[in-house]
């Protein structure tokens, strides 16, 4: 995040305007949680934070389901429950900031839910009796998503846990282009440059 503030000509911090705050939350701390040979792998996606800044809260709340969704199927079971919870806070915050009808679940939570039915019927129970505000989301509910993702995946019994923590931040940074952006369009290859 340094890096990225040198490169867009800011004060030198981690903790960049060029980059939206929990997007910058998320690569501290994978940088902080993988090994120096990983990290120097993220040193390539540096140039694709900067300019990623937002004000919407979707943009939290797609990060923090992205995050949650990520490490819920590989977490140890004594964090399955608040990951559940996390996946569902987020999916709600969703659907009220879209106007849809509470309750619903894209494909990936399902899914990732379905891998873990008891802390997923657990979450609901949950839920159902809480209902965060937007301020309470963006304060606590997303960051403390991201953070228990992380270690829940640094924690995991898995064989490449720096893998898996790169893929998560390169998915979250494409997420964030995606809303901020809009959608990338690719020329294709056959095209011919248009010249003015």
């Amino acid at each position: 995040m340094e890096l990225a503030s040198y490169l867009a000509g800011e004060r030198w911090s981690d903790h960049p305007a060029c980059t939206h705050p929990l997007l910058a939350a998320l690569a501290r701390l994978v940088n902080d949680n993988t090994g120096d040979e990983s990290r120097a792998k993220l040193v390539h996606l540096v140039p694709s934070i900067i300019g990623l800044a937002s004000d919407d809260l979707r943009v939290d709340a797609r990060i923090a389901l992205r995050c949650a969704t990520t490490a819920l199927p590989v977490a140890a079971a004594e964090r399955q429950l608040a990951l559940a919870v996390s996946v569902l806070a987020a999916e709600e915050m969703l659907a009220r900031l879209d106007g849809a009808a509470p309750g619903r679940l894209s494909e990936s939570s399902v899914r990732v839910m379905e891998e873990v039915p008891h802390a997923a019927e657990q979450a609901r129970r949950f839920s159902r009796a809480a209902r965060i505000t937007q301020k309470g989301f963006r304060r606590y509910a997303a960051p403390n998503a991201v953070q228990l993702s992380v270690v829940g995946i640094v924690q995991a019994c898995i064989p490449d846990p720096d893998a898996l923590l790169c893929g998560l931040l390169e998915e979250a940074i494409a997420d964030c282009a995606a809303m901020i952006h809009g959608p990338r369009t690719e020329i294709p290859a056959t095209a011919s440059p248009v010249h003015a």
